[in-house]
């Protein structure tokens, strides 16, 4: 009988707790703690991936800006007239 007593006893003095009355102070201010961890890292993502495309479109556009530029400098070198070519010979 000392045996069914101490079981019972063992029982009674260990009981498992549910998960959330388990959770401490310190557990908690931890969950919170990387909550806004993650919220930041996620619109931190989100931030870049928008930079990163606005940053891209302005390459483009700065690209086909330069070619247009370049395309308009480039005149055609002016043709020598044969008749100053027969004076210089």
């Amino acid at each position: 009988m000392t045996s069914r007593n101490a079981a019972a006893r063992g029982k009674a003095l260990f009981k498992e707790a549910p998960a959330q009355a388990r959770a401490t102070k310190a557990d908690k201010t931890t969950e919170a703690a990387r909550a806004v961890a993650e919220a930041e890292s996620r619109e931190r993502t989100v931030k870049t991936a928008k930079l990163r495309a606005l940053r891209l479109e302005k390459e483009a556009a700065d690209a086909i800006a330069a070619a247009k530029a370049a395309a308009a400098k480039k005149k055609p070198a002016p043709k020598k007239k044969k008749a100053e070519e027969t004076e210089t010979a």
